[in-house]
């Protein structure tokens, strides 16, 4: 059984700073019971799989449901066990999002289903339990990330997101429905922006935007990467395209003209790139 702290519906997160320069603003302690919530949902729903469910395609090409559970099973010793400088997501270091994740999969490659969810399960409370104590503790340490030096509570956010889009990869995929919350899919959005917009910045494609999102979860999103990247958002009801769905966009689950057709060409250009990134098959990039 995950561990639960604090119900997320005693909070109502309303703000997130983010940036590749400068401190970030985000409530550490909440996005930690936002993620344990999230997870205790998912291994709910994974523990009613049948051995069809757990052979399912999933949104990732060319990974099962089974293998995505696998991957998430992997970052959570990935981000429980980060210390002062890790470089696991360094991409100086050879991280490459594309093609790494599939090579830490081999480490549990003949795994029963079985075997997998209650390594998920034992390895999220372990997850859950080193961040609550660094948080106790007060520790504060810098990790590489894909865009540079950050506070480790950034990657906690970083696999948050990657463990929301990987739940949606399982469950959308088989037509189920996601059983979310406001406060995930805000924290989700918020780093989708910032991470699309990163990814941009290095290929030179600075934007300037703000994004008027709705649906549980939605706000306003104001970017900016004219310099060092910067995401400011605010959580208010608003009407707009769906947080999750420009989510999903973002991280190359739907087309991104589809949901931010509204937007200027080159901004649109350049928040796709991380999504072109992704589904653009390495033998491509290097011919």
């Amino acid at each position: 059984m995950i561990e639960r702290g604090l119900s997320p519906d005693k909070y109502q997160p309303d703000k997130l700073l983010l940036r590749t320069a400068g401190a970030c603003d985000l409530d550490p302690h909440h996005l930690v019971e936002v993620f344990g919530e999230q997870r205790r949902r998912f291994t709910a729903l994974l523990q009613g799989f049948g051995p069809d469910d757990w052979a399912a395609q999933s949104r990732c090409a060319g990974w099962s449901a089974h293998d995505v559970v696998r991957h998430l099973s992997d970052c959570n010793a990935i981000v429980a066990g980060a210390g002062p400088g890790d470089r696991t997501l360094d991409l100086a270091a050879g991280f490459d999002p594309r093609i790494t994740p599939s090579g830490w999969l081999s480490a549990s490659a003949g795994e029963s289903p079985e075997a997998t969810l209650r390594r998920f399960v034992a390895t999220t409370e372990e997850l859950l339990a080193v961040l609550r104590a660094r948080l106790a503790q007060g520790r504060r340490f810098d990790v590489q990330m894909p865009y540079g030096p950050r506070d480790w509570t950034v990657l906690v956010l970083h696999g948050f997101w990657d463990s929301w889009l990987h739940e949606r990869d399982v469950l959308l995929a088989r037509g189920a429905e996601h059983p979310t919350s406001g406060d995930a899919t805000f924290y989700a959005t918020g780093y989708g922006v910032f991470i699309a917009a990163a990814v941009a910045s290095t290929f030179g494609d600075p934007v300037q935007e703000k994004l008027t999102l709705g649906g549980d979860g939605g706000g306003v999103f104001d970017l900016d990467s004219r310099g060092a990247v910067t995401l400011t958002a605010g959580r208010v009801t608003a009407a707009g395209p769906s947080a999750a769905q420009v989510t999903d966009a973002l991280a190359g689950r739907a087309e991104a003209a589809a949901v931010l057709g509204d937007l200027p060409a080159g901004s649109l250009a350049a928040l796709s790139q991380l999504a072109e990134f992704m589904n653009t098959p390495v033998e491509q990039l290097s011919a």
